[in-house]
């Protein structure tokens, strides 16, 4: 993999933050005064000007994203407008209670969506095919707040087994890497049956059958590990998904992970935690992303020549 390559994709990673990071800024700051919806529309107008000089609202918006990229570089992402803490610290305190549900989630879907595509693959245009292929399309037509809130009826309201929010023990871990899952593991058993199934159509596959290769070996020799360059690609959008239904997730479960703490800042219009969780969500989808290119690329140096010449 030639340096190029790395340092090309690399570039096209911080632009793709950059260009995020400034557009949330400048949106943030045009939808509305900050320091109205903080202290409402009764306090007087001194305290307001006291507020916007606080907390730098009063200097043109340009100068604003000036010093805001500036203490990015200096480490300093600003101060929650609710208590004064240091921004950094309010969502560091989220982000464990975030991972936590996202690997559990990440386990579960990988257990149960790639199984089910290759076994779906194995049988294929049969009873079986059709059935797991239903399942997956009901798995992936059901809203996550909607899922949410149906197993909250069932399981917590009607039968009483699990708590409906928070996050203490393992059970309440049950019902918010369901909603989550459910989805995740559809998608990838759709994408690892197509993908298993245009491995099977190959040449190399039919020849190998042909040759008396032992049909066991065939699969697990010749089309898992090519099928797998394919799955390999869903891993940045994999992370994406996490991402956006934890924060869909963790506010029907009262999950208190970055999820819930996000739409609590939006609500609340405290800018630096907003800006925070955007620029650390940001980074993980593009780095997740920007790895995955990486690994696609080395794994299948026919798509890296590809781009290369393109580009």
């Amino acid at each position: 993999m030639s340096i190029q390559f790395i340092i090309r994709k690399i570039f096209r990673a911080l632009l793709t933050i950059w260009i995020i990071v400034t557009f949330i800024f400048i949106a943030l700051r045009i939808s509305g005064d900050s320091a109205l919806l903080i202290y409402g529309p009764d306090v007087s107008a001194k305290a307001l000007a006291t507020l916007r000089k606080a907390w730098g609202l009063d200097k043109p918006i340009w100068q604003q994203y000036l010093i805001y990229i500036s203490n990015i570089f200096h480490g300093d992402l600003g101060k929650s407008y609710l208590d004064g803490r240091n921004a950094i610290k309010v969502v560091a305190e989220r982000v464990p209670k975030t991972l936590s549900l996202m690997w559990v989630t990440a386990v579960i879907t990988l257990l149960i969506g790639i199984p089910a595509g290759i076994y779906s693959a194995l049988h294929h245009n049969t009873k079986r095919d059709r059935i797991t292929m239903t399942l997956a399309v009901m798995g992936l037509s059901i809203p996550n707040f909607f899922l949410g809130v149906l197993l909250i009826l069932l399981f917590s309201v009607s039968l009483r087994l699990l708590p409906s929010a928070g996050s203490e023990t393992w059970k309440h871990y049950i019902m918010p890497v369901i909603t989550m899952s459910t989805a995740e593991a559809a998608v990838f058993a759709r994408f690892t049956r197509s993908a298993m199934l245009e491995v099977l159509n190959q040449p190399y596959i039919r020849t190998a059958i042909a040759k008396g290769v032992p049909w066991k070996k065939v699969v697990l020799e010749h089309a898992l590990p090519n099928a797998a360059i394919s799955i390999v690609t869903m891993a940045g959008f994999f992370i994406g998904s996490l991402i956006v239904g934890g924060v869909i997730t963790e506010n029907v479960f009262a999950w208190p992970g970055v999820g819930r703490l996000l739409v609590n800042s939006v609500a609340n219009r405290d800018l630096a935690v907003v800006q925070t969780i955007v620029l650390l969500i940001s980074l993980s989808m593009v780095t997740a992303n920007l790895i995955v290119d990486l690994a696609y690329g080395w794994l299948d140096p026919r798509v890296r020549d590809l781009r290369s010449e393109e580009s």
